[in-house]
Protein backbone atom coordinates (compact mmCIF):
# COMPACT_ATOMS: atom_id res chain seq x y z
CA UNK A 1 0.00 0.00 0.00
CA UNK A 2 2.69 2.53 0.73
CA UNK A 3 3.70 2.44 -2.78
CA UNK A 4 0.89 2.83 -4.21
CA UNK A 5 0.30 5.70 -2.00
CA UNK A 6 3.87 7.11 -3.02
CA UNK A 7 2.68 6.46 -6.82
CA UNK A 8 -0.56 8.58 -6.24
CA UNK A 9 1.30 11.87 -4.40
CA UNK A 10 4.27 11.84 -7.44
CA UNK A 11 1.62 12.20 -10.23
CA UNK A 12 -0.85 13.64 -7.90
CA UNK A 13 -0.19 16.77 -10.08
CA UNK A 14 -1.18 14.61 -13.19
CA UNK A 15 -4.18 13.22 -11.63
CA UNK A 16 -5.63 17.16 -10.94
CA UNK A 17 -5.42 18.32 -14.04
CA UNK A 18 -6.84 15.03 -15.85
CA UNK A 19 -9.81 15.50 -13.51
CA UNK A 20 -10.02 19.07 -14.32
CA UNK A 21 -9.69 18.58 -18.10
CA UNK A 22 -12.17 15.68 -17.95
CA UNK A 23 -14.86 17.95 -15.81
CA UNK A 24 -14.58 20.56 -18.64
CA UNK A 25 -15.11 17.77 -21.32
CA UNK A 26 -18.35 16.78 -19.58
CA UNK A 27 -19.70 19.59 -18.69
CA UNK A 28 -19.70 20.87 -22.07
CA UNK A 29 -20.70 17.68 -24.03
CA UNK A 30 -23.69 16.94 -21.54
CA UNK A 31 -26.33 19.04 -20.80
CA UNK A 32 -27.69 19.33 -16.77
CA UNK A 33 -24.03 19.26 -14.76
CA UNK A 34 -25.01 21.98 -13.00
CA UNK A 35 -27.13 19.54 -10.96
CA UNK A 36 -24.14 18.07 -9.29
CA UNK A 37 -23.56 20.95 -6.64
CA UNK A 38 -24.77 19.52 -4.17
CA UNK A 39 -22.13 16.86 -4.13
CA UNK A 40 -19.26 19.59 -3.44
CA UNK A 41 -20.10 19.29 0.23
CA UNK A 42 -20.01 15.58 0.77
CA UNK A 43 -17.06 15.41 -1.43
CA UNK A 44 -15.17 18.25 0.60
CA UNK A 45 -16.38 16.86 3.97
CA UNK A 46 -14.51 13.20 2.19
CA UNK A 47 -11.77 15.21 1.16
CA UNK A 48 -11.01 16.66 4.44
CA UNK A 49 -11.87 13.27 6.66
CA UNK A 50 -8.97 11.43 4.72
CA UNK A 51 -6.40 14.50 5.20
CA UNK A 52 -7.23 14.58 8.76
CA UNK A 53 -6.63 10.80 9.27
CA UNK A 54 -3.34 11.50 8.21
CA UNK A 55 -2.52 13.43 11.18
CA UNK A 56 -1.63 11.48 14.17
CA UNK A 57 -3.24 12.39 17.32
CA UNK A 58 -0.09 13.31 19.19
CA UNK A 59 1.56 14.91 15.88
CA UNK A 60 -1.44 17.41 16.90
CA UNK A 61 0.30 18.29 20.31
CA UNK A 62 3.22 18.44 18.91
CA UNK A 63 1.96 21.52 16.57
CA UNK A 64 0.78 22.95 19.58
CA UNK A 65 3.76 23.21 21.52
CA UNK A 66 5.88 24.34 17.95
CA UNK A 67 5.05 28.30 18.99
CA UNK A 68 7.27 29.96 16.45
CA UNK A 69 6.09 27.93 13.66
CA UNK A 70 2.14 28.53 14.20
CA UNK A 71 3.27 31.99 15.30
CA UNK A 72 4.49 32.82 11.85
CA UNK A 73 2.13 30.76 10.03
CA UNK A 74 -0.50 32.61 11.77
CA UNK A 75 1.02 35.98 11.21
CA UNK A 76 1.34 35.33 7.98
CA UNK A 77 -1.96 34.38 6.75
CA UNK A 78 -3.91 36.07 8.86
CA UNK A 79 -1.99 39.58 8.91
CA UNK A 80 0.40 40.18 6.32
CA UNK A 81 -1.46 37.88 3.40
CA UNK A 82 -4.78 40.35 4.19
CA UNK A 83 -2.28 43.46 3.99
CA UNK A 84 -1.26 41.92 0.37
CA UNK A 85 -4.73 41.70 -0.57
CA UNK A 86 -5.66 44.91 0.14
CA UNK A 87 -2.97 46.32 -2.34
CA UNK A 88 -4.10 43.59 -5.07
CA UNK A 89 -7.53 45.08 -4.93
CA UNK A 90 -6.82 48.37 -6.27
CA UNK A 91 -6.47 46.31 -9.72
CA UNK A 92 -9.81 45.07 -9.80
CA UNK A 93 -12.81 47.29 -11.14
CA UNK A 94 -14.97 48.60 -8.73
CA UNK A 95 -17.56 45.41 -8.86
CA UNK A 96 -18.81 43.80 -5.83
CA UNK A 97 -18.84 40.28 -6.52
CA UNK A 98 -15.52 40.07 -7.67
CA UNK A 99 -14.14 41.64 -4.83
CA UNK A 100 -16.24 39.73 -2.86
CA UNK A 101 -14.74 36.28 -4.73
CA UNK A 102 -11.30 37.49 -4.28
CA UNK A 103 -11.27 38.14 -0.61
CA UNK A 104 -13.28 34.61 -0.21
CA UNK A 105 -10.32 32.96 -1.87
CA UNK A 106 -7.52 34.82 -0.85
CA UNK A 107 -8.07 35.63 2.78
CA UNK A 108 -8.61 31.84 3.67
CA UNK A 109 -5.01 29.49 3.81
CA UNK A 110 -5.46 25.88 2.12
CA UNK A 111 -5.99 22.67 4.38
CA UNK A 112 -6.03 20.17 1.99
CA UNK A 113 -3.07 19.56 -1.35
CA UNK A 114 -1.38 22.17 0.43
CA UNK A 115 0.08 19.37 2.42
CA UNK A 116 1.33 17.28 -0.83
CA UNK A 117 2.55 19.67 -2.59
CA UNK A 118 4.65 21.03 0.28
CA UNK A 119 6.16 17.59 0.97
CA UNK A 120 7.25 17.85 -2.99
CA UNK A 121 8.64 20.55 -2.14
CA UNK A 122 11.32 19.63 0.74
CA UNK A 123 9.02 21.79 3.50
CA UNK A 124 7.84 20.31 6.40
CA UNK A 125 4.39 18.59 5.27
CA UNK A 126 3.75 16.91 8.11
CA UNK A 127 3.74 19.85 10.67
CA UNK A 128 2.06 21.81 8.02
CA UNK A 129 -0.96 18.92 8.27
CA UNK A 130 -0.67 18.84 12.04
CA UNK A 131 -1.92 22.78 11.36
CA UNK A 132 -4.97 22.32 9.31
CA UNK A 133 -7.27 22.48 11.98
CA UNK A 134 -6.29 25.46 13.30
CA UNK A 135 -6.05 27.25 9.85
CA UNK A 136 -9.31 25.93 9.36
CA UNK A 137 -10.48 27.22 12.13
CA UNK A 138 -9.54 30.66 12.70
CA UNK A 139 -10.49 31.66 8.69
CA UNK A 140 -13.94 30.90 9.76
CA UNK A 141 -13.71 33.03 12.72
CA UNK A 142 -11.74 36.00 11.18
CA UNK A 143 -13.02 35.92 7.42
CA UNK A 144 -16.24 37.68 8.46
CA UNK A 145 -14.40 39.98 10.20
CA UNK A 146 -12.05 40.35 7.27
CA UNK A 147 -15.14 41.00 5.07
CA UNK A 148 -16.55 43.79 7.06
CA UNK A 149 -13.62 45.97 6.98
CA UNK A 150 -13.23 45.39 3.77
CA UNK A 151 -16.81 45.64 2.73
CA UNK A 152 -17.93 47.69 4.95
CA UNK A 153 -22.21 47.23 5.11
CA UNK A 154 -22.59 45.02 2.45
CA UNK A 155 -20.82 42.53 4.48
CA UNK A 156 -23.92 41.92 6.40
CA UNK A 157 -25.27 40.73 3.28
CA UNK A 158 -22.34 38.77 2.11
CA UNK A 159 -21.63 36.39 5.12
CA UNK A 160 -24.69 35.39 6.93
CA UNK A 161 -23.35 33.12 9.69
CA UNK A 162 -25.28 29.84 8.92
CA UNK A 163 -23.18 28.94 6.52
CA UNK A 164 -19.61 29.27 8.16
CA UNK A 165 -21.55 27.39 10.86
CA UNK A 166 -23.14 24.69 8.54
CA UNK A 167 -18.93 24.58 6.96
CA UNK A 168 -17.22 24.40 10.43
CA UNK A 169 -19.85 21.53 11.48
CA UNK A 170 -19.68 19.55 8.71
CA UNK A 171 -16.52 20.28 6.83
CA UNK A 172 -14.46 20.12 10.29
CA UNK A 173 -15.82 18.79 13.21
CA UNK A 174 -17.88 15.89 11.37
CA UNK A 175 -14.37 15.43 9.42
CA UNK A 176 -12.05 15.40 12.85
CA UNK A 177 -13.87 13.29 15.21
CA UNK A 178 -14.76 10.62 12.00
CA UNK A 179 -11.19 10.85 11.70
CA UNK A 180 -10.19 10.49 15.60
CA UNK A 181 -12.70 7.63 16.01
CA UNK A 182 -11.33 5.91 13.10
CA UNK A 183 -7.21 6.54 14.58
CA UNK A 184 -8.92 4.84 17.82
CA UNK A 185 -10.17 2.14 16.21
CA UNK A 186 -6.93 0.93 14.12
CA UNK A 187 -4.82 1.17 17.77
CA UNK A 188 -4.28 -2.42 18.65
CA UNK A 189 -7.07 -3.72 16.37
CA UNK A 190 -5.88 -5.38 13.12
CA UNK A 191 -9.52 -4.87 10.77
CA UNK A 192 -8.89 -0.95 12.05
CA UNK A 193 -5.40 -0.88 10.60
CA UNK A 194 -6.54 -2.20 7.37
CA UNK A 195 -9.47 0.13 7.22
CA UNK A 196 -6.88 3.25 8.11
CA UNK A 197 -4.19 2.41 5.74
CA UNK A 198 -7.03 2.13 3.13
CA UNK A 199 -8.25 5.67 3.72
CA UNK A 200 -4.48 6.58 3.84
CA UNK A 201 -4.39 6.14 0.04
CA UNK A 202 -6.85 8.09 -0.66
CA UNK A 203 -6.08 11.85 -0.01
CA UNK A 204 -5.02 11.98 -3.75
CA UNK A 205 -7.76 10.52 -5.39
CA UNK A 206 -10.43 12.60 -2.90
CA UNK A 207 -9.20 15.88 -3.74
CA UNK A 208 -9.33 14.62 -7.39
CA UNK A 209 -13.13 14.10 -6.82
CA UNK A 210 -13.42 17.45 -5.37
CA UNK A 211 -12.12 19.17 -8.30
CA UNK A 212 -13.94 16.95 -10.62
CA UNK A 213 -16.92 18.06 -8.86
CA UNK A 214 -16.89 21.86 -8.68
CA UNK A 215 -15.33 21.99 -11.88
CA UNK A 216 -18.54 20.03 -13.82
CA UNK A 217 -20.61 21.87 -11.79
CA UNK A 218 -19.43 25.29 -12.26
CA UNK A 219 -18.63 25.22 -15.99
CA UNK A 220 -22.37 25.84 -17.75
CA UNK A 221 -22.92 28.39 -14.75
CA UNK A 222 -20.19 30.80 -15.74
CA UNK A 223 -21.90 32.09 -18.43
CA UNK A 224 -21.10 35.99 -18.97
CA UNK A 225 -19.17 35.41 -16.50
CA UNK A 226 -15.90 34.81 -18.25
CA UNK A 227 -14.74 38.54 -18.52
CA UNK A 228 -15.09 38.39 -14.54
CA UNK A 229 -12.95 35.39 -14.14
CA UNK A 230 -10.51 37.14 -17.26
CA UNK A 231 -10.04 40.17 -14.41
CA UNK A 232 -8.87 38.11 -11.43
CA UNK A 233 -6.43 36.50 -13.63
CA UNK A 234 -3.18 39.08 -13.18
CA UNK A 235 -4.46 39.27 -9.57
CA UNK A 236 -3.72 35.97 -9.00
CA UNK A 237 -0.63 35.53 -10.36
CA UNK A 238 0.74 38.95 -8.61
CA UNK A 239 -0.75 36.95 -5.82
CA UNK A 240 0.86 33.66 -6.36
CA UNK A 241 4.40 35.41 -6.76
CA UNK A 242 4.20 37.78 -4.14
CA UNK A 243 2.53 35.44 -1.08
CA UNK A 244 5.08 32.87 -1.00
CA UNK A 245 7.94 35.25 -0.22
CA UNK A 246 6.05 37.39 2.01
CA UNK A 247 5.52 34.03 4.04
CA UNK A 248 9.52 33.16 3.84
CA UNK A 249 10.73 36.11 4.83
CA UNK A 250 8.43 36.41 7.65
CA UNK A 251 9.91 32.70 9.40
CA UNK A 252 13.48 34.49 8.66
CA UNK A 253 12.56 36.56 11.13
CA UNK A 254 11.26 33.70 13.39
CA UNK A 255 14.29 31.53 13.06
CA UNK A 256 12.40 28.70 11.91
CA UNK A 257 13.82 25.85 10.12
CA UNK A 258 14.33 25.91 6.47
CA UNK A 259 11.73 23.25 6.22
CA UNK A 260 9.48 24.66 8.24
CA UNK A 261 10.17 28.25 6.30
CA UNK A 262 9.37 25.98 3.07
CA UNK A 263 5.63 24.91 4.80
CA UNK A 264 4.58 28.57 5.78
CA UNK A 265 5.53 29.98 2.11
CA UNK A 266 3.31 26.79 0.59
CA UNK A 267 0.64 28.05 2.61
CA UNK A 268 0.75 31.68 2.12
CA UNK A 269 0.52 30.98 -1.66
CA UNK A 270 -2.10 28.10 -1.36
CA UNK A 271 -5.43 28.85 -0.66
CA UNK A 272 -8.88 27.17 0.19
CA UNK A 273 -10.46 27.85 -2.70
CA UNK A 274 -12.43 24.48 -2.56
CA UNK A 275 -13.23 24.32 0.86
CA UNK A 276 -14.82 28.12 0.48
CA UNK A 277 -16.83 27.95 -2.77
CA UNK A 278 -19.85 26.70 -0.70
CA UNK A 279 -19.86 29.47 1.47
CA UNK A 280 -19.61 31.94 -1.90
CA UNK A 281 -22.89 30.01 -3.17
CA UNK A 282 -24.83 30.69 -0.17
CA UNK A 283 -24.20 34.41 -1.43
CA UNK A 284 -27.92 35.71 -3.28
CA UNK A 285 -26.56 36.39 -6.65
CA UNK A 286 -23.41 34.65 -6.41
CA UNK A 287 -24.24 32.56 -9.65
CA UNK A 288 -22.80 32.76 -11.46
CA UNK A 289 -19.46 35.51 -10.58
CA UNK A 290 -18.69 34.03 -7.44
CA UNK A 291 -18.36 30.40 -8.61
CA UNK A 292 -16.51 31.46 -11.60
CA UNK A 293 -13.92 34.46 -9.71
CA UNK A 294 -13.37 31.36 -7.55
CA UNK A 295 -12.88 28.48 -9.58
CA UNK A 296 -10.84 30.43 -11.79
CA UNK A 297 -8.38 31.17 -8.57
CA UNK A 298 -8.22 27.53 -8.34
CA UNK A 299 -6.88 26.93 -12.07
CA UNK A 300 -4.58 29.50 -11.90
CA UNK A 301 -3.27 27.78 -8.32
CA UNK A 302 -2.74 24.08 -9.86
CA UNK A 303 -0.14 25.91 -12.61
CA UNK A 304 1.45 27.73 -10.04
CA UNK A 305 2.26 24.83 -7.62
CA UNK A 306 3.87 23.13 -10.45
CA UNK A 307 6.47 25.71 -9.90
CA UNK A 308 6.57 26.20 -6.74
CA UNK A 309 7.26 22.31 -5.75
CA UNK A 310 10.65 23.40 -8.02
CA UNK A 311 11.54 26.70 -6.69
CA UNK A 312 11.14 26.46 -3.19
CA UNK A 313 13.45 23.50 -2.55
CA UNK A 314 15.82 26.45 -3.22
CA UNK A 315 14.59 28.32 -0.61
CA UNK A 316 17.41 28.51 2.32
CA UNK A 317 19.86 26.29 0.74
CA UNK A 318 23.27 27.22 0.50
Amino acid sequence: MGKLRDTLEQRQVFIYFTAVAVAVLVALLVPGTERLMWLVNPALAFMLFVTFLQVPIIELGKAITQLRFLAALLLTNFIAIPLLVTALLILLPDEPFLHLGVLLVLLCPCIDYVVTFSQLGRADARLLLAATPALLIVQILLLPLYLNVFLGERAAEYAQPEPFLHAFLWLIAVPLAAAVLVQWWAKGNEHGSRVSDTFGLLPVPATALVLFVVVVSVVPQMGSSVNAALHVVPVYLLYAIIAPLLGWSITRLFRLETAAGRAVAFSAGTRNSLVILPLALAVPGAIPVLPAVIVTQTLVELVTELIYIRVMPRLGRE
